[in-house]
């Protein structure tokens, strides 16, 4: 089996991530990267990486969708915002709209990611504008807990999931 992994990584997460599923992988690798390339085309198997972006994946990975045909589908990305299975539902299933119906999507993995600190500093703004605003602290709260992730945690829930899709191959 020939495989490919494609990722759009805003801040490195996602990357991270396409590094890890491509240091498990023992099959051969036709690409790794961040741009179209003809050889994604050539993967039996395509990992298909994402960072979110307004509750779906960013518009390169919708753009990569539109020429995948009759190949096998691996979701993963990374949200800034998580902790909630649901919310990481409701991502990968907004994302798996955007894939053809002649790809089976064979397994989805979803973390929270870091995001950049110009996000903490408009947060803080937010909240210094108006302290007793609760949602404001949850935001602060959510960046802070975001921060040492992906972490080893998330990178060995990633690797069972990808065991288990390999079997089933």
């Amino acid at each position: 089996m020939k495989y490919a992994i494609y990722y759009n990584s805003a801040t490195g997460n996602t990357k991270m991530l396409a590094d890890h599923i491509h240091s498990q992988m023992k099959e051969e690798c036709l690409y790794i990267g961040n741009t179209d390339d003809p050889k994604i085309e050539e993967a039996d198997l395509i990992f298909v990486g994402f960072w979110t972006d307004k509750g779906r994946c960013s518009d390169p990975v919708i753009e990569l969708f539109k020429h995948i045909k009759n190949k096998k589908i691996f979701l993963f990305g990374t949200a800034g915002f998580g902790g909630s299975p649901e919310y990481f539902e409701r991502i990968l299933n907004n994302v798996e709209k955007y894939v053809d119906a002649t790809c089976p999507i064979i397994g989805r993995y979803m973390c929270q990611g870091k995001m950049p600190m110009s996000v903490r500093v408009r947060y803080q703004k937010m909240h210094d504008s108006d302290p007793q605003n609760e949602q404001f602290q949850n935001l602060l709260d959510n960046f802070d807990k975001a921060l040492p992730h992906p972490n080893q945690e998330d990178l060995d829930a990633l690797t069972i999931q990808l065991k288990s899709i390999i079997k089933a191959i």
